[in-house]
């Protein structure tokens, strides 16, 4: 597919955890806090024609990770067009008039390093990772295809058979990937977060060059993108070389993102999946929440943190009851996806064993959730909680990849670098109290997303 192997998108895997919507945490930022403490350390400043310059000195090896992240993803791709941005994620290797198709890659691997590029609902990265003397011709290469990328048909018909490979080995052969994307789709009823990344099948067959370039010309803009440097490169290098090959392309008029707004939802959903490949039977229950951007998201640390409590591992609450007390399910966890430009998702999941009675599991779910929120969680548990997570943090800035990938969520989905700086503060600061209430206002049962997973012949 590539010279290089790389990540191509940040949809749903074949694994049960994604598929039942448990996500992994990240750094993210709830806007209003003060500012106290830091994380990375960021300088910013802001070219001529609006491009966002983001570096983290990180001079523990001469090397840099190079990433250019736009405000554009696949809940921004016009009606009828799912799965654009990751397409022209895609058709960004396919060349410029000085650096032809299929050598981008091949470039960045002959010069000792590698890349990357993934899409999600909100928006598109590419990263390359090199010796820090390599800079300068990442940056060359990637501002080169910011504003000249070519596409015909001829190139752009091979990449479309590719997508739709990746779409059947991602989602056609694994279930509980189909379950999810179905699941999304029911979530939402107006709100583009329904659709999935890579796009559904039809519409995929019908992406030509010109609705790449179209999606390319609307969104690919300086003034649309934040470029990020973290590694061994002063800052004052950096914003001379970034002047020198990002700061000649000119600045474009950017639509705003403006989206559908999602009705309040007025009675629990439920969706039900039979497929004979499925040998264990696994549940999910999905709310949707403030994210750090949107909505009350004075709950959003703390739905960060309840999300550890009740499953983040093998001593969580949900773990310890559903695997080791009642011995009921081989696994149980929850995520909170809170990273996002509008709103989020809080999920609890769990898988039966063999044999195993799925309806006593998701019983058992729902007594968990009712027991935050009739109780709340104990000041040892918020403690040891919030002491991890702290501690993630520090391990974080040690190495180069967590700087660019943090701040270009960040960045790209409403928050700030002073929220992203401020992460260690606020999160010391949320309380118990805090907890239950952000648990009574988003656990509600007519607002809950349930999702089965079964042995058996689809119908």
């Amino acid at each position: 597919m590539r010279p290089v192997p790389r990540r191509r998108l940040t949809a749903p895997r074949a694994s049960l955890a994604r598929a039942l919507g448990v996500v992994s945490l990240s750094f993210a930022a709830v806007a209003g806090a003060p500012v106290q403490a830091g994380v990375f350390n960021p300088e910013t400043f802001t070219l001529d024609n609006g491009l966002q310059v983001v570096v983290v000195e990180n001079a523990r090896a001469p090397i840099v990770v190079h990433t250019v992240w736009y405000r554009a993803g696949a809940a921004d791709e016009p009606p009828g067009k799912s799965g654009i941005a990751h397409f022209l994620e895609h058709l960004m290797f396919k060349g410029t008039p000085t650096v032809p198709s299929g050598w981008f890659s091949k470039i960045v691997a002959a010069n000792g390093g590698s890349d990357n590029a993934f899409t999600s609902q909100d928006y598109t990265a590419y990263v390359q990772r090199v010796a820090s003397d390599r800079l300068e011709l990442v940056m060359r290469m990637e501002a080169d295809r910011m504003a000249n990328l070519r596409l015909t048909d001829e190139k752009v018909a091979p990449e479309r058979g590719v997508v739709q490979e990746e779409r059947r080995q991602r989602t056609g052969n694994s279930p509980a990937a189909q379950l999810y994307e179905r699941r999304r789709a029911v979530t939402y009823l107006r709100h583009p977060y329904r659709i999935p990344v890579i796009g559904w099948k039809r519409e995929i067959d019908g992406l030509t060059a010109e609705d790449a370039l179209a999606f390319y010309r609307r969104h690919y803009a300086p003034n649309n993108a934040i470029l990020i440097v973290a590694g061994d490169a002063t800052a004052a290098r950096v914003r001379r070389l970034a002047e020198k090959h990002y700061g000649p392309i000119p600045r474009r008029p950017v639509p705003g993102r403006v989206r559908p707004v999602e009705p309040d939802q007025l009675a629990a959903r439920r969706i039900t999946m039979k497929h004979p490949r499925v040998h264990v039977p696994s549940v999910s229950i999905t709310w949707r929440t403030p994210s750090y951007a949107a909505g009350e998201t004075r709950h959003a640390y703390p739905l960060l943190l309840l999300s550890d409590i009740l499953g983040g591992g093998s001593t969580s609450r949900l773990h310890r009851r559903l695997v080791i007390e009642e011995k009921a399910a081989a696994g149980a966890g929850a995520g909170y996806l809170g990273i996002a430009l509008d709103m989020g998702e809080f999920s609890v999941s769990a898988s039966a064993l063999a044999g195993g009675d799925i309806v006593r599991i998701e019983a058992l779910l729902k007594e968990e959730i009712e027991r935050v929120v009739e109780h709340g969680v104990s000041e040892a548990e918020l403690t040891r909680t919030r002491r991890a997570m702290l501690a993630g943090a520090i391990y974080a800035r040690d190495g180069l990849r967590a700087a660019p990938r943090v701040i270009g969520r960040a960045l790209t989905t409403g928050q700030t670098i002073a929220d992203v700086e401020a992460w260690p503060e606020r999160i010391r600061a949320v309380t118990a109290a805090e907890l239950q209430d952000a648990a009574r206002a988003v656990f509600v049962e007519r607002r809950s997303i349930t999702a089965v997973l079964l042995p058996g012949p689809p119908g």
